[in-house]
């Protein structure tokens, strides 16, 4: 079985709680881990997860929906991304890098896991 990790995905996103988040938007960082069976084994992208598709499902969701809190949005994607062809299970980490916090940090993380 094989899995497919992208890390670091960057997408803008006008997700949050407070009124500047929603209205200034800020990047958002994705780490994805997609179990896929045996898709691509033989060397044929039509058969294969095109990596194109992630993405794009990624950056159509961010932008057609606003999230109040990262675990729905890292729940929607879950979800999205399920919806593709030859993915069974889906591992989505969002990070949200410029987050207000009182004090000094790198991130806050939120992980979701689904399967089909």
């Amino acid at each position: 079985m094989a899995q497919i990790e992208l890390y670091g995905l960057e997408v803008f996103g006008h997700h949050g709680v407070l009124e500047q988040e929603r209205r200034e938007g800020q990047p958002f960082l994705y780490d994805l881990r997609l179990e896929v069976g045996d898709a691509g084994a033989d060397d044929r992208l039509e058969h294969a997860l095109d990596y194109r598709d992630v993405v794009a499902a990624v950056q159509e969701l961010s932008a057609a929906r606003r999230f109040d809190l990262l675990e729905a949005l890292a729940s929607a994607v879950a979800d999205r991304l399920l919806e593709l062809p030859h993915v069974r299970e889906v591992t989505v980490r969002v990070r949200k890098p410029q987050v207000a916090l009182p004090v000094e940090f790198s991130a806050v993380t939120v992980r979701r896991g689904a399967r089909r």
